[in-house]
């Protein structure tokens, strides 16, 4: 963000330039502070302006991804290395397992694959918190596989509370509080929307998802969706899982096959995420579901 100063006459008048890219186009959003300001009001003033600004455009992003035909083809060829099988032949309980495994470790679950396999296929009871998040992925795994439940509101609360509902008093619910990410070393690499827009925001998402299934690629819509969401931050906690669920939901009822990010890619998987938040570019997504693709599939 940057001041911009317009003279007219005597006067000068300051405005908060903020400029963002959605899709392939640069949008710009400007706040009016005042005109004549002393140094110090005029800080104030940007502080405040600042925090509004960001949350405009936070309300933005997706929702004015809007392609053309032709930057449509272009996104296809993202698509073109990837052999989509049948669902029919995919080993559902193979890849429940390594899901199940690869998204709880993600987040810092301590269980071995070995560990995940025997309580999915129920050889052993789960006890802990990391045992009973084994098998609300798993349960929601199976869920998104058979439902035929739009993606609405309701759809998003049901994926989180299946996966939680034995470890989280706010399993389903959306978050009332704040959320920030830190990394290692304390910093701030991301900040949920506000509180109070969560649930417009979602709408907004899953609205927007109805008016572009269609004309949009598969892995091109499963990636924004999951992008957005997690730009979101719905949920108090809990909103990696949700989001690679989402991810999936949509990748399956286009008929294309699942993807399992591993939990060996996180660091790459982060950075994607990042480049889409700060920048609104997709492209690195694709590339890098296209590399779990490959992994997992050929």
């Amino acid at each position: 963000m940057f001041i911009e100063i317009r003279k007219i006459g005597k006067n000068k008048k300051y405005y908060l330039i903020h400029s963002y890219r959605a899709g392939d186009k640069v949008k710009r959003i400007s706040r009016y502070l005042g005109s004549n300001l002393p140094e110090k009001e005029l800080l104030t003033l940007r502080q405040r302006a600042e925090e509004l600004i960001l949350n405009q455009a936070k309300e933005r992003s997706i929702f004015e991804f809007e392609l053309s035909e032709k930057e449509i083809e272009k996104y296809k060829q993202f698509e073109k290395p990837i052999k989509i099988e049948h669902l029919q032949k995919l080993n559902w309980q193979g890849f429940t397992e390594d899901f199940a495994y690869n998204t709880n470790a993600i987040e810092g679950s301590a269980l071995a694959l070995n560990e995940v396999k025997d309580i999915i296929e129920e050889r052993h009871i789960p006890h802990n918190a990391d045992e009973l998040e084994a098998t609300g992925v798993a349960k929601a795994v199976d869920y998104i596989k058979k439902t035929n439940k739009r993606l609405d509101l309701e759809f998003i609360k049901e994926l989180h509370f299946l996966c939680f509902e034995k470890t989280k008093h706010f399993a389903g619910k959306l978050r009332n509080v704040e959320v920030v990410i830190k990394d290692s070393h304390g910093n701030i690499v991301h900040q949920g929307a506000p509180s109070v827009i969560v649930g417009k925001l979602l709408l907004n998402l899953t609205n927007w998802y109805e008016a572009h299934k269609n004309k949009y690629p598969p892995l091109l819509l499963a990636a924004l969706v999951h992008n957005e969401f997690e730009n979101i931050h719905p949920f108090q906690d809990g909103n990696g899982r949700a989001g690679r669920l989402l991810l999936n939901y949509v990748l399956i009822k286009h008929k294309y096959p699942p993807i399992n990010i591993l939990v060996k890619d996180r660091q790459r998987y982060y950075k994607v995420l990042q480049a889409f938040e700060k920048k609104n570019d997709i492209k690195p997504t694709l590339k890098f579901l296209i590399s779990q693709y490959k992994k997992q599939h050929q």
